[in-house]
């Protein structure tokens, strides 16, 4: 049979659009057909979507006397599993773009909250668009919840890879945070690459983050100085006066208070969401986790046992007779400190900084931030938000996971 392209093409590009109804055998079929006449496989990609299959195969037919009659039988093919086909011819020139296409660079943008609106993905896209990216991939990562699960218990994410060259990353990346606050969703803009997907070390601020208290603040209040020192830890995480000021100040309040209180803090102390789910599932996958805190190191004690982490690193209070002293013991843990531990903690690991991933919500954490290869602001404070490059703020601490490509899927 004659070939429905061009007869004087030394070979033949095709691209092959199946849809329909999913069900079994449908790449086994039609490939079985292809393989008969020798087609080469350039690309393939699937998708099902409630059930219907989007199927597409691009092909090199090297001898283009074969493809009308493998074109037929796969018509054939694709009628008896009642699915619907399409063939595009490419030529030589045509094919050779595409494959310069795939030398550009990569990105993955990730929507996270209770529930995306299309509004919010049209928004995000469009600022793609404007940019010449092109969407490769769309991939839903969060699981498929119950229409009467609580807004609280759901978590929506959508995962979209592209491609393009972007002399302006640092610019998409602020207007994607502004999308961000506006929207009431979380936004990640990441490049796409080998560090993304192997990242090895997290360091996690405490309070506020892996906790969801100040641990000063509670201690303040057993002491009957908590208004003081509350006015005093918020002037600090919103930058208004230096953390080592702040927390020489607010440990001296707590002079005299038993140290009982401290029982007492772990006893009543509120978790995070989403925090055992996070650290489980990074510690089966062999990263390294450590706490990074101007808190209390009683408390990151605590949570070392409880969760297998790896490093503890924060502050120390004096006590003396089973009071505390109002003075604190060694070096204070504060912005600097942070951001030189964590280069420190990778650099024993033997871990790239591009690996890392730094979290927090104060402007003490914008440093280690700053030095990881993924900084995640953290149900943070609007100075630290307006930093940062990557933020959650609509669900718990798991929400780092789809960051990471994890699909709720892969993690029951």
């Amino acid at each position: 049979m004659i070939s429905l392209f061009s007869a004087t093409m030394e070979r033949e590009f095709i691209l092959i659009n199946i849809i329909g109804f999913d069900k079994p055998g449908v790449t086994s079929a039609v490939t079985d057909v292809l393989g008969k006449y020798d087609a080469f496989v350039q690309d393939i990609g699937q998708s099902n979507l409630h059930h219907q299959l989007n199927l597409s195969i691009l092909i090199r037919v090297d001898d283009p006397s074969v493809s009308g009659e493998m074109i037929k039988e796969v018509l054939f093919c694709c009628s008896r599993l009642e699915m619907i086909v399409r063939f595009t011819p490419l030529n030589e020139a045509e094919y050779a773009a595409w494959v310069g296409r795939q030398e550009q660079d990569r990105y993955v943008v990730t929507l996270l909250a209770r529930e995306i609106n299309a509004r919010h993905i049209a928004r995000v896209t469009a600022l793609l668009a404007g940019r010449q990216l092109n969407i490769d991939n769309i991939l839903r990562l969060s699981g498929r919840p119950s229409i009467d699960t609580p807004i609280e218990k759901r978590h929506s994410c959508i995962e979209f890879s592209l491609r393009g060259n972007l002399p302006d990353r640092d610019a998409l990346q602020q207007e994607l945070m502004e999308v961000s606050r506006e929207e009431g969703i979380d936004i990640s803009f990441q490049r796409d690459d080998m560090y993304r997907r192997n990242r090895r070390l997290i360091c996690v601020d405490m309070d506020s983050t892996f906790i969801q208290t100040e641990v000063i603040d509670e201690l303040a209040d057993r002491a009957g100085v908590g208004k003081q020192v509350r006015d005093i830890t918020l002037s600090a995480m919103r930058g208004e006066i230096d953390f080592k000021e702040s927390f020489t100040r607010r440990v001296a309040l707590l002079k005299g208070l038993d140290t009982s209180a401290k029982q007492d803090i772990i006893d009543h102390l509120p978790i995070t969401e989403g925090a055992d789910r996070l650290f489980s599932v990074l510690k089966k996958c062999g990263f390294k986790i450590a706490i990074l805190s101007g808190g209390f190191t009683f408390v990151g004690k605590y949570l070392q046992q409880r969760f297998g982490v790896d490093f503890v690193y924060a502050n120390e209070l004096e006590e003396q007779d089973g009071k505390f002293t109002g003075r604190y013991i060694g070096e204070i843990v504060d912005a600097k400190r942070k951001a030189e531990l964590l280069e420190l903690i990778a650099q024993v690991e033997h871990i790239e900084l591009a690996q890392v991933i730094a979290v927090g919500d104060g402007a003490n954490d914008l440093n280690m931030l700053g030095k990881a290869g993924l900084g995640i602001a953290f149900h943070a404070k609007p100075k630290v938000q307006a930093s940062a490059q990557q933020a959650i703020s609509t669900v718990g601490l798991d929400g780092i996971l789809y960051f990471l490509g994890f699909k709720d899927a892969f993690l029951k």
